[in-house]
């Protein structure tokens, strides 16, 4: 079979299709999307908070974590977060005189794609954050509200009409971004994708499938975040929604 063979059995969930093996490639691709944007999403949180309300010393390192990760290529942030995070914590284990763990792949997915997504989040929701309304954080002070408690009930549900938009595009980010982990030897959509169209030669198949597959992910998430971004601006005058 060539290259360019089109042999839609090859695709059929069930043995010898591949079909099964890309489905379970996606769903390890949307683990760790869903992990790593989660935990970028609260590096973000706490990042964003300090940014604004912390001390010079953690300003400034903040700024030189989101500078570094912004502006070095993502594949090579995978690279060294991957091996020297995995080797930093089994280095620290032997200090601690503990022994050595086997870290999973689906752990270390998780927290690369987060510390990469983590620097966009801080300053996607530090804006959110600056476009509130100074009135609203002013009431929160004069009620005698604790700066977490305001964070809480006051700053994240008002940020969020504002710092949906960033955010979804930093969740499509992810979704993509997981494509990368296949250098690592991760056994996400795309090294699964290549293993197929390796045993099968029948490239074009198999990466036309799984181009599709990341698509259909994109059109059901927009579909999904659209829905979010308007109910969360419910509440928006025209002003503030534009």
């Amino acid at each position: 079979m060539g290259p360019t063979s089109f042999d839609l059995n090859l695709l059929s969930l069930w043995s010898p299709g591949w079909g099964g093996v890309l489905l379970a490639g996606l769903m390890r691709s949307l683990e760790v999307a869903v992990g790593g944007f989660l935990l970028g999403l609260l590096i973000g949180i706490g990042g964003a908070s300090a940014k604004l309300w912390g001390g010079k010393v953690l300003r400034d390192l903040l700024e030189v974590y989101t500078t570094v990760v912004r502006g070095v290529p993502e594949l090579i942030l995978i690279l060294i977060l991957y091996y020297a995070g995995t080797d930093a914590v089994n280095k620290l284990m032997l200090v601690l005189g503990l022994p050595s763990v086997d870290i999973s792949g689906l752990a270390a997915g998780i927290f690369v794609i987060g510390v990469v997504q983590g620097a966009y989040s801080t300053e996607v929701l530090r804006g959110a954050i600056k476009a509130i309304p100074a009135g609203q954080l002013e009431a929160a002070r004069a009620y005698g509200m604790s700066p977490l408690l305001s964070l809480r009930r006051i700053t994240l549900p008002a940020m969020l009409p504002y710092a949906i938009p960033g955010l979804s595009n930093l969740w499509l980010i992810a979704t993509k971004d997981t494509a990368l982990l296949a250098v690592v030897g991760f056994s996400e959509l795309t090294l699964v994708t290549r293993q197929a169209a390796g045993t099968t030669k029948a490239y074009m198949m198999f990466f036309l499938a799984a181009g599709v597959l990341y698509l259909l992910v994109t059109l059901l998430s927009n579909v999904i975040l659209g829905a979010i971004e308007k109910r969360a601006r419910r509440g928006l005058s025209r002003e503030q929604a534009a």
